[in-house]
């Protein structure tokens, strides 16, 4: 019996492994197969996350090659390789400046974990991405986690007063109760303000 969902395992050892390659064979559309599997794994089993995306690569280029990288960029930062997670990143926003019409989250996601890992080196390469993304801030929690990651770069620059006003703009969007889309209305919100990253925006919004 054939399984719809045999790309999107949660869970992998062996069997599984071989269940899979042995469909992907068969399989039509092997690149997508291989990206979403793997984006199923990067953060519960990253090194065969890795594995996978290293058979997608090896196919050439494809248009979802953006979500790609950012998936990779979530192994690797499961791994706790935070250096080539952030070079990931960078290939996907190089990858979607090559192809607008296919976005990703690597924006935000590249800015949190520079803000996170407090590498200070990529500061102010972070605030530059923030600002050439800025019209793509769609939900409440990407205004969250945009202006929220703004004041804290913002405030090691000294740029205090710029600082506050961020973080007071990332609480209040944290504060939303809805999306503004009209059938979506809890679509994007921001669902938990109990990690360092909210302690910290919240302590400079005051």
């Amino acid at each position: 019996m054939a399984r719809d969902d045999w790309f999107r395992n949660t869970t992998w050892n062996a069997e599984i492994e071989a269940d899979f390659q042995q469909r992907l064979r068969r399989a039509r559309d092997k690149s997508q197969r291989l990206r979403i599997q793997a984006c199923h794994l990067a953060e519960i089993h990253p090194a065969a996350a890795l594995g996978l995306l290293e058979q997608y690569f090896a196919l050439g280029d494809r248009v979802d090659a953006a979500q790609a990288h950012v998936d990779r960029a979530r192994a690797l930062k499961a791994l706790g390789d935070v250096g080539n997670a952030l070079s990931s990143y960078e290939d996907a926003l190089e990858r979607e400046s090559q192809l607008p019409s296919y976005k990703t989250r690597a924006h935000l996601d590249f800015v949190r974990l520079v803000v996170e890992a407090s590498i200070e080196s990529k500061y102010a390469r972070a605030l530059e991405v923030l600002d050439t993304h800025r019209d793509r801030l769609m939900f409440p929690i990407d205004r969250y986690q945009a202006d929220g990651a703004r004041a804290l770069l913002l405030h090691h620059f000294g740029r205090k007063q710029e600082a506050q006003a961020a973080a007071a703009s990332a609480m209040a969007a944290a504060q939303e109760t809805k999306s503004g889309f009209r059938y979506h209305q809890k679509l994007g919100l921001v669902r938990a303000l109990d990690d360092n990253f909210a302690a910290r925006v919240a302590a400079l919004a005051v």
